[in-house]
């Protein structure tokens, strides 16, 4: 293989973004792969392909720092530009020497967004893209959930690639290093101190050094400036053929899903991956471990030969191999509880059965509607002492990790309450998307909604799943039915095993906390209720499919 450093390609504006080129030895001429990134090309290869084996395939790589960011010219602004850029990258790569004039592309996050931004453009010579963990609509997973904002993703992503914009301000070695200094200080003290700053949409420790947030705050203030971020209704312009990853403890699941769902409906070729993966650790042997669970050396990223895939899908759209990649069962799945891989022909799956749950009295949880008056439930959410994140899809300050994790300390406060369900007398899979449907009220003008589905174990302890928040506008007093969608997910739960519900009223610093005021400094507590009867009966959905015959 020989690299070629620094190679430049000129943007329509004039801008030069500078790429490393990887050819194979040879003649060629070769087809071409793509990553376009924020994170520096030179550090982030491994992560989304081995450049060694790729070369050893017959393809040329280019790994290209996105516009503003390490050796390329221009404003960094996120997603600004790269539907545009994109464009013009993939033409000028397949007019390299040595291609063959046919393009991929590949990443993961910011790089998975990167290749759809780039398709929506339809550069004639783009033909499949591999987007791993990245998202669909920006208000559903990177800038917000639920109305509520992704604080603990903002602030953690924001003050790491601020760094790089410090530095290429910086006039001389002396102000970038007490620049830098004073940037890594807030990065250290987000738990402790700047996820706690008000008011949450400015983010204080992000703001004061002058740089770009991830996008809440161009969004706060005017929704279209989310645009460029947003691929979820503009599926139709694609015609690249997408092999779509994700995990099931990844931030950008639902995005995943909905990117894969959206192409299939269309008739365009797709495919979807899901490992119980979370979106620091999906690669390796370590994609085995989420949080405090272990699903088996098999759920590793590398165990499926994620790198062969990949290889596989570019092999037969972009070289025309006939490997029967477009007639293999366009989605594989790791269920986890079996914690086993297995192929479907569809997401979502058409067998499953939306099932109701239902909060009842004494904290339970049961298949029947309640058939009585029920006394409601209540607790005080006080936004001074909110609950605190625990596992989940998370990625933000690594004080709070992805993933599954013992709920014992979350379960055991006051302003948590917790519905458990019999022991099953038989194994139940729940495989699809869950929603929670809650009869509530608060004496506050706005509040938060936040449910999460556990499973409890024959060992009494309860594992995360899934959760979701919402955000209301409310009546003091009057009760109303919300519905918190709680994204995604695939586990049996075992014979023996309890399914639990949590509801609550925050999940902090993972999402900004409601102050139940409608004033973004001013905070107060909120009495919520409840409400669980004939007349209002509070129930989880379960997508439940039915047992093989």
């Amino acid at each position: 293989m020989e690299i070629e450093f620094d190679v430049e390609a000129t943007m329509r504006d004039g801008t030069v973004l500078r790429a490393d080129v990887y050819r194979p030895t040879g003649d060629g001429p070769w087809p071409v792969l793509v990553h376009r990134t924020p994170y520096d090309r030179r550090v982030s290869i491994q992560s989304v392909l081995d450049p060694y084996i790729a070369a050893s395939r017959g393809y040329m790589l280019v790994h290209q720092d996105s516009r503003g960011r390490l050796r390329s010219e221009g404003e960094w602004l996120p997603f600004t530009y790269e539907v545009e850029d994109g464009y013009d990258t993939v033409r000028w790569a397949a007019g390299l020497p040595g291609s063959n004039g046919v393009v991929g592309m590949i990443g993961a996050s910011y790089t998975g967004n990167t290749q759809w931004a780039a398709a929506l453009a339809k550069p004639p010579e783009l033909r499949a893209i591999s987007p791993q963990i990245t998202w669909s609509d920006p208000s559903d997973g990177l800038h917000f959930r639920g109305g509520a904002i992704e604080l603990g993703l903002n602030g953690w992503w924001s003050l790491m690639t601020g760094a790089g914009e410090i530095a290429a301000r910086a006039q001389d070695p002396a102000q970038a290093g007490a620049a830098l200094a004073s940037l890594a200080a807030d990065y250290d003290g987000l738990v402790p101190a700047g996820y706690w700053e008000l008011p949450a949409g400015e983010l204080p420790a992000v703001a004061r050094h002058g740089a770009p947030d991830i996008g809440v705050r161009r969004a706060l203030a005017d929704p279209v400036n989310a645009d460029g971020a947003t691929i979820a209704g503009k599926h139709s312009s694609v015609e690249a053929a997408a092999l779509n990853s994700g995990g099931w403890f990844d931030v950008f699941l639902q995005g995943t899903l909905d990117n894969h769902t959206a192409m299939a409906a269309l008739g365009k070729p797709t495919r979807l991956i899901v490992g119980p993966w979370s979106h620091l650790s999906k690669s390796g042997s370590f994609g085995a471990v989420a949080g405090e669970t272990n699903f088996g050396l098999a759920s590793a990223h590398g165990s499926i030969a994620f790198n062969e895939q990949q290889l596989s899908w570019f092999d037969h759209w972009i070289k025309g191999v006939d490997n029967g990649v477009d007639t293999a069962p366009p989605v594989k799945i790791f269920v986890m509880g079996t914690n086993q891989w297995r192929d479907e022909s569809e997401w979502p799956l058409t067998r499953a059965v939306d099932t109701p749950w239902y909060l009842g009295a004494d904290a339970t949880l049961t298949p029947g509607s309640p058939t009585a008056e029920q006394t409601p439930d209540s607790y005080r959410y006080d936004p001074a002492d909110p609950v605190r994140t625990r596992g989940g899809n998370l990625v933000m300050a690594f004080e709070y990790p992805a993933g599954q994790f013992d709920q014992a300390a979350i379960e055991q406060r006051p302003d948590v309450l917790v519905y458990t369900s019999e022991p099953l007398t038989e194994d139940l899979e729940v495989t699809g998307r869950v929603r929670v449907r809650l009869h509530a009220a608060t004496d506050a003008p706005t509040t938060d909604w936040v449910a999460r589905l556990c499973d409890v174990g024959t060992d009494g302890i309860s594992r995360n799943l899934c959760d979701g928040i919402q955000r209301v506008q409310a009546v003091p007093g009057e009760p109303g039915e919300y519905e918190i969608d709680l994204w995604s997910t695939s586990n049996v739960f075992l014979a023996g095993h309890r399914i639990r519900v949590q509801i609550t009223s925050s999940n902090f610093p993972r999402w900004d906390r409601n102050l139940n005021t409608g004033d973004p400094a001013t905070m107060r507590p909120a009495q919520q209720t409840i409400f669980h009867d004939a007349a209002r009966p509070s129930h989880v959905i379960l997508p439940v499919v039915p047992p093989t015959p």
